[in-house]
């Protein structure tokens, strides 16, 4: 037996036989978040904004990286503003349809208030 140098992924490639290679593949990473049945409260809010609606969601417990990137989710949902102030997440305007739709694809239970 002849001991080669490989040159490239290429070479590695052709050693392994078609078993190894599917064992060998990555699957693709997970995308959004799993509430996993949590009940969340989605209402919307004018109070102390001059007369603005705001969309709040509250009852999310996770750390704040979590909550930014949930935050981020739902404002590109929206298509709108918003922030992460104390544990509840703010979006701009009256979304809470938008909102409670898309925290019901990421498994939250929710409940609205104020329809």
């Amino acid at each position: 037996m002849t001991q080669r140098k490989l040159t490239d992924l290429a070479d590695l490639d052709r050693l392994l036989s078609q078993a190894e290679r599917d064992r060998l593949q990555v699957s693709p990473a997970k995308k959004g978040h799993d509430g996993k049945g949590k009940t969340v409260r989605v209402l919307m809010d004018t109070k102390g904004r001059k007369g603005k609606q705001v969309t709040l969601v509250e009852g999310l417990q996770h750390n704040p990286g979590t909550m930014e990137e949930i935050a981020r989710i739902l404002k590109q949902q929206c298509g709108a503003g918003g922030t992460v102030k104390q544990g509840t997440i703010e979006i701009q305007g009256d979304q809470r349809q938008r909102v409670a739709e898309k925290l019901r694809e990421m498994n939250y239970v929710v409940k609205e208030i104020g329809k």
